[in-house]
């Protein structure tokens, strides 16, 4: 699956925050870009699983 995120650089603590808007409150952050990106990945993942679980 692919979806969307939002990327900010957080200027009060560094780093990023990201977001799914597809996902209602799926976000995540990093120090760097990278990490922000398998952070957000990785808690895509969890927001589907349990939606997946929701359903059954």
């Amino acid at each position: 699956m692919r979806f969307r995120i939002v990327v900010r650089e957080d200027p009060e603590d560094g780093g990023y925050v990201v977001s799914c808007p597809a996902i209602p409150g799926c976000h995540s952050q990093g120090e760097t870009l990278e990490e922000a990106l398998e952070n957000i990945k990785d808690a895509i993942s969890g927001c589907v699983e349990v939606l997946n679980e929701r359903t059954e």
